[in-house]
């Protein structure tokens, strides 16, 4: 019978990612309703140090693939491996990021161990609890299922579908970075290692990497900001400046709504600040509408944000639904009168 709840950890540089950490932490709330254990599989080369990291935010056990194939990601070799790890522990559930590294193996090996898989979730939950099931064994059903409901955008984010594959399993899933939280950490736990080997030929490394080059150019992940400034239609193309010098006063980044990202004449929107379902999906403790409608594929990316503020003109816009404060009035009238006001506050702060 499959047992467990496994997430299939990212690591580049030898350095677990957040989104692994985040779905372990998605994992021990789905473990409540399933009494099973989360077991994180990490995949590298001398990366034993970053095991114990895995226990203190939540994992119950680890399975380690460690070989020189592994140290960067390459397609063939990371699948065969994780093809192994379902053979031999046969996992209920398996998570992965829907990250570039992700979105290439997961559904390979969908393929492989011929299961289903659903892209780009952003909520999990098991379809029955222990409770229900109990209740359902007592009226005479002797085959009660454990189905994961994956939900995720469909045509285009006008709805949220939800959907399971009781059928085979792993039922498996990627799920956005930033979408799920991570959980506290508890420094000192522990738990069990499984070290598991890989029987790899020359031809299972098929491409062969001559060089990796990292991009000069510093970029911010927007996914790890604490305050987001986020500018949409109603700041204009020239908007850039008015944003920046409110998230410098309170310590954030810039981020953008996709009309200004596809508007080929507005320079400053980057894809790589784009907040949304077609971008990224963020969780900050302030996000700052800025003259942004609240079009269901924008709020798909921001709503699990801690405190939402919106600015708009249009006091029917949609933001203003998933906001918990609302300002009604011109966004180039009032952030710089915001911005201001905060620059007097952080000045005396500063004095006192």
């Amino acid at each position: 019978m499959s047992k467990g709840i496994y997430v299939v950890v990212e690591q580049r540089n030898g350095k677990v990612q957040n989104v692994g950490l985040e779905l372990i932490g998605e994992a021990t709330r789905l473990k409540a309703d399933l009494n099973e254990d989360v077991v994180a599989v990490l995949l590298g080369s001398d990366i034993k140090g970053e095991v114990n990291k895995l226990y203190e935010f939540g994992a119950d056990k680890v399975v380690l693939i460690d070989h020189p194939y592994l140290k960067e990601y390459v397609t063939e070799p990371y699948t065969k491996a994780l093809t192994q790890v379902c053979k031999e522990y046969e996992p209920h559930i398996m998570l992965f990021g829907a990250s570039s590294i992700g979105r290439d193996v997961a559904p390979r090996l969908a393929s492989r161990i011929k299961t289903g898989l659903t892209a780009d979730c952003t909520g999990l939950r098991i379809a029955k609890t222990d409770e229900e099931l109990a209740k359902e064994e007592a009226l005479g059903n002797t085959d009660p299922k454990r189905g994961l409901l994956m939900t995720r955008p469909a045509f285009g984010g006008n709805i949220m579908a939800t959907l399971m594959c009781p059928r085979t399993t792993p039922q498996m899933a990627t799920v956005r970075p930033g979408v799920m939280k991570k959980i506290d950490r508890i420094p000192g736990r522990t738990g069990e290692l499984i070290e598991m080997t890989v029987d790899y030929t020359e031809a299972d490394m098929n491409i062969e990497i001559l060089e990796v080059v990292k991009a000069d150019k510093k970029s911010v992940d927007i996914t790890e900001a604490k305050v987001l400034v986020s500018g949409g239609r109603g700041v204009g193309r020239n908007g850039y400046d008015m944003l920046r010098a409110c998230a410098d006063e309170l310590g954030g980044e810039v981020a953008s709504s996709r009309a200004n990202v596809d508007d080929a004449l507005c320079e400053w929107a980057k894809p790589e600040m784009q907040v949304g379902q077609t971008g990224k999906t963020v969780r900050p403790d302030l996000y700052l509408a800025c003259g942004i409608s609240g079009a269901i594929q924008h709020v798909a990316g921001m709503e699990n944000s801690d405190l939402v503020i919106s600015i708009n003109k249009n006091d029917t816009a949609p933001i203003f639904q998933v906001s918990d404060l609302g300002i009604v009035g011109d966004v180039k009238v009032i952030l710089p009168k915001l911005t201001e006001a905060l620059k007097k506050y952080n000045a005396e702060k500063v004095v006192k």
